[in-house]
């Protein structure tokens, strides 16, 4: 897929995506470490926590799928959007998750993705 490849939208792509990755941390996590590479023609984005993990990582992709809790979700957070926002996103997303340990999520962001 080509994508449009000026700086906003290029920015706009990883802002969203690290937004997601972020708030997952803040959501369901007991601690996180966020990490940021940034190169002149993209962007490497590590994101480490230590939390439940994600027990189904095929089911939590479904759009609107949630496992926010409600105090969550009354404050307009956890739409189940996260992980295939961050898909739509970026150039190169993956996930290692281990049930009852945390989750990494990587994410690779091209200035240039065609090229």
């Amino acid at each position: 897929m080509k994508r449009n490849v000026s700086p906003a939208a290029f920015s706009r792509r990883v802002v969203i995506a690290a937004y997601e990755a972020e708030m997952n941390v803040v959501i369901h996590a007991f601690r996180g470490v966020f990490r940021a590479w940034i190169f002149p023609q993209r962007i490497h984005i590590e994101v480490d926590d230590e939390g439940p993990g994600i027990p189904d990582l095929e089911l939590a992709f479904q759009e609107g799928y949630s496992t926010a809790p409600p105090h969550i979700r009354e404050m307009g957070f956890g739409a189940g959007y996260g992980l295939s926002n961050m898909r739509k996103c970026s150039d190169r997303l993956e996930i290692d998750t281990r049930v009852g340990e945390g989750t990494k999520v990587i994410m690779d962001f091209f200035l240039n993705p065609d090229s």
